[in-house]
């Protein structure tokens, strides 16, 4: 018999009349169930935070740093339980499943940290006119209210983290919508905070079909802010429900590796690999494709693939580099990029293999652009070569994109290094290093179809606060 995992509502867990249950992607088995609320019941949910919310803004950043650190220790004494499920739930290897969790609860930490250092200011007047030269500003940070938290499947617990500890030690009160996959672990994040004494109601979970709930969730006028990562179209929709209310989005990205002609080749390659294939391609920070000088192509192609031949191949509990996708609609249409290169002449230098959601790593050199796999965001462990002979066509390829996350450029000349970082249409540009989320307390952001808002812990916190002026005059 699967476990019943429950939401946490009020203070309470509890069930809904209706369940769904949660498939293993590797093997089919069945994890467990979660509920599948209505849409009354996220009214409960949304009337508990909001009823919560007064008790909770009036604390102190220290009274609320000491929950979080709280539920930050409880993270590390179970990451191990908490990341065997994860671990299972979205088919991700163990070590690294169990690494996201102890990375869950240092955010946690530092974002309680952070909270301590926030600081309002004092303004003087004077700009425009004498008189104005005895008003003085006193210039605050208020939560904004009730923040919905949305995460994605291949990070579920580490990018629910980012999110909610942010909301919390701002004052705000929360509730959090794990993915349908990873729903199990995000359940096990929020039993972690309900351990730390959280009051009832500042932080709530929902989980239920989207055809049910998806849009109720953002659309209801009970949400002051909505912080979502997934995919480019679902974060669109967001934005058109959220009308005039804030939101924080983190989308879908296409980064590009530029690799030039001075580069330490090695290097380059160590990275592109790691980039390209971490979690099988499944990350939105992913190396998606490399441009490179075609004078050092077929030197640095031949190095990145004797280190893709090497990555294994198998089942996340052996902790192999390629697992299986999320699931078959994901496998389905890295299949469908795999044919069109094939078909339009991009030069696989393996043999396409797939068994079940399970794909093993594949270069294509000589892509072209009219590949999709030019374009299109694989989610999976497919990575395009893309010749070029300048800088100028290299720059012009990575930015005639609709995403612009990150990018990474190769190149011992740091002046040249970062005249192109100046140029690139994305967030972050890495130089001499893979794409990656960085460290916390770096602001994280996309451009055009990538993302909207910053996030960063300390940005984040900044994000889900209004400024308020409190203005008088001195005599």
């Amino acid at each position: 018999m699967t476990k019943q995992y429950k939401n946490l509502v009020n203070g309470e867990w509890k069930t809904s009349q209706t369940e769904m249950t949660i498939y293993a992607p590797a093997t089919g088995e069945a994890l467990g169930t979660v509920p599948a609320m209505s849409q009354q019941e996220v009214d409960a949910v949304y009337e508990a935070a909001h009823q919560a919310a007064p008790a909770w803004r009036a604390l102190s950043y220290v009274e609320r740093a000491a929950y979080l650190h709280k539920a930050a220790d409880i993270l590390v004494r179970d990451a191990a339980k908490i990341g065997a499920v994860l671990s299972k739930e979205v088919a991700k290897g163990h070590k690294a499943a169990i690494s996201e969790v102890i990375r869950t609860a240092e955010i946690i930490n530092y974002a309680a940290e952070e909270g301590l250092r926030m600081e309002g200011e004092v303004l003087e007047g004077g700009s425009f006119e004498a008189a104005s030269k005895k008003k003085i500003a006193i210039v605050r940070h208020e939560p904004v209210g009730l923040v919905l938290a949305i995460s994605p499947f291949n990070y579920p617990v580490n990018l629910a983290g980012s999110k909610i500890a942010p909301a919390l030690i701002a004052g705000n009160v929360v509730a959090f919508k794990p993915p349908t996959q990873g729903s199990l672990s995000g359940l096990l994040l929020a039993q972690a905070f309900a351990e730390a004494g959280l009051p009832a109601g500042v932080f709530n979970t929902i989980t239920g079909r989207g055809a049910v709930i998806g849009d109720y969730i953002v659309e209801h006028e009970a949400v002051n802010f909505i912080n979502f990562t997934g995919s480019t179209p679902v974060g669109e929709r967001i934005g058109q429900l959220a009308g005039m209310r804030p939101i924080m989005l983190e989308l879908g990205g296409k980064d590009s590796a530029i690799v030039l002609e001075d580069a330490d080749l090695d290097l380059a390659a160590k990275n592109i690999v790691a980039g390209a294939f971490g979690y099988s391609g499944q990350r939105c920070t992913a190396v998606k494709r490399v441009l490179v000088m075609d004078q050092i192509a077929d030197e640095l192609i031949a190095k990145v693939k004797s280190r893709v031949d090497q990555l294994t191949v198998g089942m996340p509990e052996d902790d192999a580099d390629i697992t299986p996708l999320i699931d078959t609609k994901a496998a389905d249409f890295v299949e469908g990029l795999v044919h069109d290169a094939n078909e339009k002449g991009a030069k696989a230098l393996a043999q396409y293999q797939r068994q079940g959601n399970l794909i093993s790593p594949l270069i294509f050199d000589h892509v072209t652009t009219d590949m999709r796999l030019a374009w299109e965001e694989p989610f999976g462990p497919v990575l395009p070569f893309i010749r070029v002979h300048s800088v100028e066509e290299a720059i012009a390829i990575s930015n005639d994109s609709e995403y612009g996350l990150q990018a990474s450029v190769f190149t011992n000349n740091f002046p040249q290094a970062f005249a192109i970082a100046e140029q690139l249409e994305v967030g972050t540009v890495h130089i001499n290093n893979k794409t990656q989320r960085g460290t916390d307390n770096f602001p994280f952001l996309g451009a055009k179809k990538s993302g909207a808002g910053v996030q960063g812990v300390k940005y984040s916190i900044d994000a889900m606060t209004n400024l308020k002026s409190i203005v008088f005059d001195i005599q």
